[in-house]
């Protein structure tokens, strides 16, 4: 909402004016910002409101204030998000608690804009001269407006049956999920790869969240979070200092509170972000 992104506009559906008794899209009018369109601006705060439902794309460096922002107001939104933002630690309390969740995404997470000066900074395949529309990956919806998409549970398979017939041949070799090495949970890194029959804690991709039914599954938290770690989680086991001290030497970048499997050599092995995941118990 800020004026870079509406041109200090604010797009108003108030009136039949082409004379068809239907509001629509046809009847939209624009009528110009006084302020540069700050979401923390009064104007803005006003318009928010009034409003019924907000729709936007915020500036992402500022998607935690903005989405605060949302939430003082209770009002319902759909606002573009990056996928990312599923682990901030502000926002991910809100998906746990089913205050919010992802909506009905982009097309394998691909998001495209249009914008206004043509560039040439951009890398190859990300921007269309022709159209002006720059590619942004890992893009997503956020909201509080129910759909049903949200409610259909994922068709998977047994532990078995992935050992056997899943597409992903490092299932399939293995024939066993890593366990972590401080957490007592198993990691799964695919979501399709999900075992139907298997009722204890898992790690999973963010990008479940796009497929997560909270009639079917309970999210646990995420891993990265050192305090839950210590004072709430009862399946949490850190390395000892030995080990931590060791862990760390092979990879400076080795945090002792994110999920990490050991290799046969005992080498600590971090996954990427995870959010911790059970089935939910009928």
């Amino acid at each position: 909402m800020d004026k870079s992104k509406t041109n200090g506009k604010i797009f108003v559906l108030e009136r039949d004016i082409t004379g068809d008794r239907r509001i629509n899209i046809d009847d939209l009018e624009w009528q110009y910002l006084e302020g540069d369109g700050d979401f923390r601006s009064k104007e803005i705060r006003k318009l928010r409101d009034e409003a019924d439902i907000i729709v936007t794309n915020p500036p992402f460096s500022l998607f935690r204030e903005f989405m605060a922002w949302l939430m003082e107001s209770g009002k319902q939104f759909v606002i573009v998000g990056n996928m990312n933002a599923i682990t901030y630690r502000d926002i991910f309390p809100l998906l746990k608690d089913n205050k919010i969740w992802l909506g009905n995404g982009f097309q394998n997470g691909n998001a495209y804009f249009r914008i206004e000066t043509p560039r040439n900074d951009y890398s190859e395949g990300v921007y269309d001269e022709s159209t002006q529309l720059v590619k942004f990956r890992n893009c997503c919806w956020f909201t509080n407006i129910d759909h049903g998409r949200r409610h259909q549970p994922l068709r998977l398979m047994t532990m078995a049956e992935n050992f056997k017939h899943s597409k992903h041949k490092e299932i399939r070799e293995k024939k066993k999920y890593e366990r972590y090495d401080n957490f007592d949970a198993i990691d799964v890194p695919y979501t399709d790869a999900i075992p139907i029959d298997y009722d204890k804690v898992m790690g999973v991709p963010i990008s479940f969240m796009e497929k997560y039914c909270p009639e079917q599954f309970e999210i646990v938290w995420r891993g990265g979070d050192i305090d839950w770690c210590e004072k709430e989680c009862d399946f949490y086991t850190p390395p000892t200092k030995e080990r931590a001290d060791y862990y760390k030497k092979q990879d400076k970048t080795w945090r002792i509170q994110n999920p990490y499997v050991l290799d046969e050599n005992g080498n600590a092995i971090v996954v990427y972000q995870r959010i911790l995941i059970r089935k939910k118990q009928s």
